[in-house]
């Protein structure tokens, strides 16, 4: 099969198309003909080595959308032919920038036919990362304030319209040119952080999604009401679990994982219209460098793909 592997840690040069044995599934495992992966900044950053994996060569990628091609036994979920979306279990299962890729059966769904494969292959590990954060961990609830941090990146934009279907007021940072798109997807106000310090504008937040920790996960922890809750997506550190005690408030640290329910209710949400993933941009596998370097500009709006 083609794959798009790297020998070396560094930047997107690194990356290049190469030919690898197809993966059989085991026991309990699928194996999917990848037709749409995306890539997100995680991808990136372990291809430059500041990520969890430690091994060499790699084959990038969580995001997975295609077709079943095999079962492994015990799998009684699927069968060859069914389209299907999901995310290798993280960080250790990664490898879905190829052209198969074989994963837990239970890390995936029925792909809703409603959408494309590069629509179900930008949503997977952003919106489980946004559906653990703002429902598995936050609870978040009807009329509850919810502020979403770098609301037009990846997962950001995904935990707006999560937020929204979960009944929520949606306050998201972002540049003023992505406003417009803040709205769209349900945010009811938005605040340039270029030109005005949240922490000055914003309060009595129940919940904070954050994708920055460090001092914007310290002055996010000032916005929230008595008993409200942080959630950052890189590491929450003592200082920041100290300063939460002395106002009252809570914050936790989250690493995605691979879940069935999850999943599930990911799909339910774009089945029933309230969830869509904005690709800003496709790219065929072979070109997945040009993806990369795209993404080490920091300047991505929602989701960069690959196609297969």
């Amino acid at each position: 099969m083609r794959a798009v592997s790297q020998d070396a840690y560094g930047g997107p040069e690194v990356l290049r198309e190469v030919r690898l044995p197809r993966p059989v599934p085991g026991p309990s495992q699928i194996l999917v003909r990848v037709r749409a992966a995306g890539v997100n900044p995680t991808d990136w950053k372990h291809r430059a080595n500041a990520g969890f994996l430690d091994r060499l060569p790699l084959v990038l990628g969580w995001d997975v959308a295609g077709v079943v091609e095999a079962v492994g036994y015990g799998v009684t979920l699927f069968e060859p032919g069914d389209e299907v979306f999901g995310m290798l279990p993280y960080p250790y299962g990664v490898g879905s920038h190829a052209e198969y890729a074989v994963g837990p059966a239970r890390a995936f769904v029925r792909k809703p036919a409603g959408i494309d494969h590069v629509q179900a292959g930008a949503l997977p590990l952003v919106a489980l990362t946004a559906w653990q954060a703002l429902v598995d961990t936050a609870d978040v609830r009807p009329g509850q304030r919810v502020l979403v941090h770098a609301a037009a990146g990846g997962v950001g934009h995904v935990a707006v319209q999560i937020a929204k279907a979960r009944g929520a007021y949606v306050i998201g940072t972002a540049s003023a040119a992505k406003h417009g798109l803040l709205k769209e997807w349900g945010a009811d106000e938005a605040v340039d952080y270029r030109e005005v310090d949240f922490a000055e504008v914003v309060r009595d937040v129940d919940v904070v999604l954050d994708p920055f920790a460090g001092e914007v996960l310290d002055r996010s922890l000032g916005v929230l009401r008595p008993g409200g809750i942080a959630v950052s997506i890189l590491a929450v550190t003592a200082g920041h679990r100290a300063r939460a005690r002395e106002l009252g408030v809570r914050v936790a640290g989250l690493l995605v994982e691979a879940d069935h329910a999850g999943m599930a209710a990911v799909a339910d949400l774009v089945e029933r219209g309230l969830l869509r993933a904005h690709v800003q941009e496709v790219f065929p596998l072979a070109e997945a460098a040009r993806a990369h370097a795209l993404g080490d500009t920091g300047h991505v709006t929602g989701k960069l793909v690959l196609e297969v």
